[in-house]
């Protein structure tokens, strides 16, 4: 199970079914997102693909040499846009793909505008999220609930989106839930329901365990959000941002211009893949080793170019040496900003004292540790709310709780009540009245004897201590432990071997941290693959900011930057076979399984020009 091979894959059929010749493709906001992360633009240039174009941009030119490729979300303005597309055609032909259901309606009207047979193919390629890492995906949704209840617009979407996801993966799975979270029965209702109306889609080959689809709320573990993060790709997420693999470095001292904005894939960056789940202390040392590496190939000043051999070595090295540049400038860039950041906020210290919070039962020590780094002057008035979120949610019914002095400190500190606020609202969105689990205090005897020797025998980093709950709701669940009361199955059938295919989605946004988790399961684990979900991936400053920390509904966020980026598999598609007069439908579930993420709006014309020397 691999979701950025899916998506790859679907984007691959698109181009190869439209035959040879010079291409647009035409996207919405969202299927531009989902190209991008798959995708890179050198990669895409040479199928052929020689223009990326909104279909919402109203500036487009009249280019009949070119073949269009649509591949939009089945909405109505997407449709509306196509129809005013097909009467007044820009381009010589059309292949268009859907990535999801689209209704007899609304294929209806397309062929009633479609008066110059202009459309080639109409296909159903169910590439309808974001496709951060092969086992990590995302809806890209910020603030999906209005309190505890799904914004209904929000339901649809996150729908659309895991039933596109198991479409695109092949898997008709059996469903679980949190029983806690209303949220997550509800929308495990309506994926068996779409799963039940759209029965044909979901006939596909029988295995002998069958794949578990288990949904969960992150009201269950609102830590794991707020901590520090060591390794390289959540520390990135945590204290810089990704936006569908894409950096902004505006801010940083210095920088330079073509370091502004960088993309970090590892489908197209082969030190990021090697180190994206090691610690910040071994990136230290690789990065030394990536820079003395790029010394020895870097060619020398005083090379001679005295024949047509050492022209040619020199051409066709060059590439090389200038990628490697690139990503040695870009690695060296994103973690010199890293370490100020660190050094500048005392990040050592605060996640030492947030790594005691969450993993320790140690009161007293928690609450000098917590007022001594409240004045400390280079601890951020975000950083220490986010101790005293900690320390609320951890000691929330300790008898000797000290909540309201360390509000007054955050208040003598000068910490703004924006942030203030937080506090209160962590507490209410993820406290001990609305978890259906207990993080702190292990129940079981088998959980007690483990934190005890733990206890005894140390930790061998104390930055790293903690892991998130789903490491040990997965661990049940792969042993058959994970209780029923507590995560029941959605209609009468139970599971009752090792699940060997299982999809985790968490209402509310998943973390790298909880990506990194499932990585490690999946290495360790022969035998079982599972995959992660969530409506956002979400770091400590966009879930401070999700709607549901508020109970009210977020503005629309602001414009989603874009990117372009590398994957591949097979899928299930549903062709709409036809000519436009006569309408007919058959389904063919052929291909193997996809997914999208964002992709730069770039406008690239190829023109290919004949160099003759005299």
């Amino acid at each position: 199970m691999n979701v950025v091979f899916a998506v790859k894959q679907y984007i691959s059929k698109m181009i190869e079914d439209s035959g040879p010749g010079m291409k647009v493709l035409l996207m919405d906001k969202e299927t531009t997102g989902i190209v991008s992360m798959v995708y890179t633009q050198s990669e895409i240039l040479q199928k052929e693909v020689y223009l990326f174009e909104r279909i919402d941009s109203q500036n487009r030119e009249i280019m009949k040499h070119l073949k269009a490729i649509c591949f939009l979300r089945p909405m109505k303005e997407n449709v509306d846009y196509l129809i005013q597309e097909l009467r007044r055609p820009k381009y010589s032909i059309y292949f268009i793909y859907f990535s999801n259901v689209i209704s007899k309606s609304d294929v209806k009207s397309l062929a009633e505008a479609d008066e110059q047979e202009v459309v080639a193919e109409v296909q159903e390629f169910y590439g309808d999220y974001i496709a951060v890492n092969p086992h990590l995906f995302s809806l890209n949704i910020l603030g999906c609930c209005q309190g505890r209840n799904w914004d209904p617009a929000q339901l649809s979407r996150t729908t659309q989106g895991l039933t596109a996801l198991l479409l695109s993966l092949k898997k008709c799975p059996m469903i679980r839930y949190q029983l806690s979270s209303e949220a997550a029965k509800r929308l495990a209702e309506c994926v068996k329901q779409v799963i039940t109306k759209e029965y044909e889609l979901f006939e596909f080959r029988r295995t002998e365990v069958p794949p578990l689809l288990l949904i969960l709320d992150r009201c269950d573990d609102a830590i794991t959000p707020l901590l520090n993060q060591w390794t390289y790709q959540a520390m990135v997420h945590e204290l810089l941002g990704i936006n569908n693999n894409r950096i902004d470095l505006s801010r940083v001292p210095g920088i330079s211009k073509d370091l502004r904005e960088v993309v970090l894939s590892a489908e197209n960056d082969e030190f990021y893949a090697n180190n994206m789940y090691l610690n910040f202390a071994e990136i230290g040392s690789n990065i030394k080793n990536l820079m003395e590496d790029f010394q020895k190939k870097k060619p020398k000043e005083q090379q001679k170019l005295e024949s047509i051999a050492d022209m040619k070595a020199f051409v066709e090295n060059y590439p090389q040496f200038k990628k490697m540049s690139g990503t040695v400038s870009k690695h060296v860039t994103v973690v010199g900003e890293l370490s100020r950041l660190v050094s500048e906020r005392n990040l050592l210290e605060v996640s030492e004292v947030e790594q005691e919070l969450a993993c320790q039962n140690d009161h007293s020590s928690a609450l000098q540790n917590v007022k001594r780094l409240l004045q400390n002057p280079k601890v951020t008035e975000f950083d220490a709310a986010r101790l005293v979120m900690l320390y609320a949610l951890h000691y929330e019914r300790h008898s000797s709780n000290s909540l309201p002095g360390l509000m007054l400190d955050l208040r003598n500190k000068g910490v703004s009540e924006k942030y203030r606020k937080l506090v209160s609202a962590v507490v209410e969105y993820g406290g001990k009245r609305v978890r259906g689990s207990d993080l702190f205090s292990p129940k079981d005897a088998v959980a007690i004897t483990k934190q005890f020797l733990k206890g005894l025998k140390g930790v061998e980093n104390v930055y790293t201590q903690h892991q998130p709950f789903l490491h040990e709701t997965l661990d049940h669940l792969i042993k058959g432990k994970l209780k029923e009361n507590l995560y029941p199955y959605l209609g009468p059938s139970t599971l009752r071997d090792r699940p060997q295919d299982i999809i985790v989605f968490i209402i509310g946004g998943a973390t790298y941290e909880e990506a990194l988790t499932v990585y490690n399961l999946n290495r360790t684990t022969p035998g079982v693959r599972t995959v992660l979900g969530g409506t956002t991936v979400h770091n400590t400053k966009s879930k401070s900011e999700d709607e549901k920390f508020y109970g009210r509904k977020k503005a629309e966020q602001g414009k989603e930057k874009l990117a372009v980026h590398g994957g591949s598999g097979g899928f299930p598609v549903l062709n709409i076979s036809y000519k436009w007069n006569h309408i007919t439908y058959s389904l063919l579930c052929l291909l193997p399984s996809i997914r999208f993420s964002s992709f730069i709006h770039v406008i690239a014309y190829i023109n290919t020009s004949l160099f003759m020397a005299e």
